[in-house]
């Protein structure tokens, strides 16, 4: 790093342990919401604009999109030899002011400076994923840090600005400076769980419902396409050129001008059709505990060519009693790609990782801080009218 970005993002490794960790009692682990304000605090995240109290959730920050956007020629990782706006200045079309609102057109690639900037401690890295809404809106979205070789990975220590990253698959989407389509997850070392772990957790917890949970790598999560008993519906399948989405408008859109509705008769299956986008859901219901996070990562790509959950991040709480739910089911982002695919019912689509806290949070995930997907089945984003 060169002095003056040194000088810019000063070195905050003295910083108080204790107060970073709060009631911390591990020493490795996702840091929870009372850990991350201690990080604020302490300077390691800050902003151009004061952070919202209400963009610290459970076990992870919002993140806010800044006043401009750069429309790409193509996405881009900067490398270790290169800061991001360096990159801008070679593929950026064009500037586009998000002080009063835009459209982002499907597409197209785009590129946000953030709001929030990082100047972490050597032993606090951090990890990004789209919002829950985000993602059920076809977005795709990855953060980006300077001289960076990964998206959505940033480097323990990382000293400077976040970019996000922003291509609309299906919604053409109105977005301002301040919108949040965006979370990142900060943590030290490596706090995930085997396999043997993951039992044992299951065994004081019953992570899923149902019978023996299937544990390989993780814990697996099949479709459900049995069908509504009435109607038989599974799911939704996305229309392409529908009307602007506000990002910042909850409860504004009618289901039907949005989404096709997907039903079974008879066989209990779908066929994905290629490069379509699908809302479906687990069979099984999530419970994550207090005492950890968890997140859906792909599942092996050699059993089927779709691509599963954009946004994957499950905080503490979700699907808890304690928090409000009985056990939710975990909302499933699903694109085909090249080919049509059969998905059967109670196919696996995906698995979900458990990683334990440095220390329990002051809030859950739930109805308590207005979460949107507490004690949810097949659920559109917040967006839709119900």
């Amino acid at each position: 790093m060169t002095k003056a970005a040194s000088d810019l993002f000063p070195d905050h490794d003295g910083a108080s342990l204790k107060e970073v960790r709060g009631d911390a009692t591990h020493a490795t682990g996702i840091l929870p919401a009372h850990a991350i304000r201690a990080l604020i605090r302490e300077k390691e995240i800050w902003a151009a604009k004061e952070i919202e109290d209400a963009q610290v959730q459970p076990a992870s920050l919002d993140l806010r999109l800044g006043p401009v956007a750069y429309r790409l020629r193509a996405s881009f990782l900067p490398g270790e030899g290169s800061a991001v706006m360096d990159k801008v200045e070679e593929f950026a079309l064009h500037k586009i002011d998000l002080s009063e609102g835009a459209v982002l057109e499907t597409g197209c690639v785009y590129l946000v400076p953030l709001l929030e900037a990082l100047a972490l401690s050597e032993r606090t890295g951090a990890a990004a994923n789209p919002k829950s809404s985000t993602g059920r809106l076809d977005i795709f979205t990855r953060v980006i840090t300077d001289f960076g070789t990964e998206f959505d990975q940033v480097e323990p220590g990382y000293k400077g600005h976040l970019y996000l990253e922003v291509s609309p698959r299906t919604f053409p989407i109105l977005v301002r400076q301040g919108s949040r389509l965006s979370q990142i997850r900060f943590r030290r070392g490596e706090a995930r769980h085997s396999d043997t772990e993951l039992r044992h957790l299951h065994e004081q917890h019953k992570l899923v419902d149902g019978g023996e949970p299937n544990i390989d790598g993780g814990l697996g999560l099949t479709v459900d396409l049995s069908g509504d008993r009435e109607t038989g519906l599974v799911g939704y399948r996305a229309k392409r050129h529908s009307a602007v989405i506000d990002v910042d408008r909850p409860g504004a859109y009618e289901v039907l001008d949005f989404w096709d509705p997907v039903y079974v008769r008879g066989a209990k299956r779908i066929i994905l059709d290629p490069d379509e986008f699908y809302i479906l859901a687990s069979r099984e219901a999530v419970h994550v505990p207090a005492t950890h996070a968890a997140e859906m990562v792909p599942y092996n790509p050699l059993v089927g060519e779709f691509r599963v959950h954009y946004a994957g991040f499950f905080d503490p709480g979700f699907g808890a009693g304690e928090a409000g739910g009985t056990g939710s089911r975990a909302v499933l982002e699903v694109r085909s790609h090249e080919v049509p695919f059969i998905l059967e019912d109670g196919q696996i689509i995906g698995r979900l990782v458990y990683e334990r806290l440095t220390g329990k949070p002051t809030a859950l995930y739930g109805t308590g801080i207005g979460s949107n997907y507490q004690r949810q089945g097949l659920k559109l984003s917040k967006h839709f009218k119900s």
